[in-house]
């Protein structure tokens, strides 16, 4: 029975690393679409987990609109409004996690 806890354990565990990744967030989704010259797989995947690590998945999709219109982002950051306000300092942090741990 000890065998058979131990090999599942290491199986759980092995599972990750040898499935496919998943599907790409809407971060990564709009970085690879975007024209930047920097953008690559590797980059907007690494963009893609800060966001994780900073942002609710409502806050991804908004950021994500960013890529297509950097109007936008000009509209929350200047708007009055205490919501854009909140979002905008989530926004804040995810840039500079972004830039810390994807910057290489």
């Amino acid at each position: 029975m000890k065998t058979f806890l131990i090999g599942a354990v290491l199986a759980a565990l092995a599972l990750p690393a040898m499935s496919p990744r998943a599907e790409a967030g809407p971060i990564e989704r709009a970085c690879l679409r975007s024209d930047r010259d920097a953008a690559n797989r590797r980059l907007c995947a690494c963009i893609q987990q800060a966001a994780d690590m900073t942002l609710r998945n409502s806050d991804q999709r908004r950021a994500a609109a960013f890529f297509r219109d950097p109007d936008r982002a000009h509209d929350a950051w200047m708007s009055q409004r205490a919501a854009d306000d909140a979002f905008w300092e989530r926004y804040k942090n995810f840039g500079a996690t972004a830039e810390a741990y994807c910057a290489g």
